[in-house]
């Protein structure tokens, strides 16, 4: 596919110089397993890394006292927008729900950039380095540096460092039966991201987009200290459905989730009904829909639409739901109840109509 020459062509369009956008170009799912099975990546032996590879989990965490551990994360992605500040802003939300959702607290981050420099003006990565930089603002870290590279693709992230106490860690395989599923931000990234890139979305559907997928998940910092969250991850490029199928299978669980409770970016329907959304969607489904039970036609978009800085999943104590939903009520932070986790059966999730 020719690029379009943006020196030459304004505005520009970054979308148009990303096959996929956002977290949906992540590496298909059983790709990735076998990418890191074959690496012997699983295969960690260090008694001081907490948290790694097998875990399947939102990042590193390495244990370096007795009350202190760093975590680290990198995630980085192509244009899941057009304008480069926003463009910024997501990438560096994106990168920090990482630590969030391990229960962390972020110190600072570096810049990953790749960058068309002979086709894309520099200033447009300015921006994107500026937007970055308000975010990391917003999180009270420092953007301390980076690397750069000169290449075909534009893409933009973040690898951010953080720490935690090794007894607060938040990990995606701590769910008990009967927890109640929460999540943090409403779905439907991925589908406007796909009307922005096919010229469909509204001006109101945008903002929409930007204020969601911008918003930090810094509550999961505060969710560090509630013993009554027993797990956490955020939703990104696997869609709802492929990070509950993480949680279930790290703890032998299944789960059940109500479909009419999923909560949905106001419009986002509207362009499901229209078939815009992620190809990534699909290759989502075709991942997980063997563990699957109770989906019907297009509902699989809902669960299998790949999410960019989505908000995060928790399992909660349902003893503690009242005090749970109190205490969020306290922070402002919205939350919304889809489901519970379950004994394991022959599905590993099941969507209640």
């Amino acid at each position: 596919m020719q690029k379009p020459n943006s020196m030459e062509n304004t505005p520009t369009r970054l979308t148009e110089w990303s096959e996929g956008s956002g977290c949906g170009c992540k590496i298909a799912p059983a790709i990735l397993d076998q990418i890191l099975t074959a690496s012997g990546s699983f295969s960690q032996n260090d008694p001081n890394l907490l948290v790694g590879n097998s875990h399947k989990d939102d990042a590193a965490v390495y244990q370096v006292s007795e009350d202190l551990a760093v975590i680290n994360t990198v995630d980085f992605f192509t244009p899941i927008v057009d304008d480069p500040f926003d463009f910024g802003r997501i990438a560096a939300a994106n990168a920090l729900s990482d630590v969030y959702a391990m229960g962390g607290k972020p110190i600072f981050a570096n810049a990953i950039l790749s960058w068309p420099v002979e086709k894309l003006s520099p200033d447009l990565a300015a921006k994107v380095m500026e937007g970055a930089k308000t975010i990391c603002n917003a999180a009270g870290i420092e953007l301390a540096g980076g690397h750069s590279i000169a290449a075909k693709d534009p893409i933009f992230g973040l690898s951010v460092n953080g720490i935690v106490h090794p007894h607060k860690i938040k990990t995606n395989n701590g769910a008990k039966v009967g927890d109640i599923i929460y999540l943090t931000k409403q779905l439907g990234v991925g589908v406007l991201a796909t009307a922005l890139k096919r010229q469909k979305i509204s001006d109101k559907d945008y903002l929409s987009l930007v204020d969601t997928a911008c918003r930090l998940n810094s509550i999961g910092e505060i969710l560090g200290n509630h013993e009554e969250v027993h797990a956490m991850t955020d939703v990104t490029g696997f869609g709802l459905l492929g990070h509950l199928i993480e949680m279930c299978e790290g703890a032998g669980l299944s789960a059940e989730i109500n479909l009419l409770k999923l909560p949905m970016i106001e419009g986002v329907q509207e362009y499901i009904n229209q078939f815009i959304f992620p190809d990534n969607t699909y290759r989502n489904w075709n991942a997980y829909s063997a563990k699957t039970k109770g989906v019907v036609g297009m509902d699989l978009v809902k669960l299998c639409d790949p999410q960019t800085s989505g908000g995060l999943m928790l399992a909660v104590d349902p003893e503690n739901k009242d005090w749970f939903e109190d205490s969020m009520k306290q922070q402002n932070q919205a939350i919304w109840e889809i489901g519970r986790f379950i004994e394991r059966n022959e599905q590993v999730v099941e969507v209640l109509p």
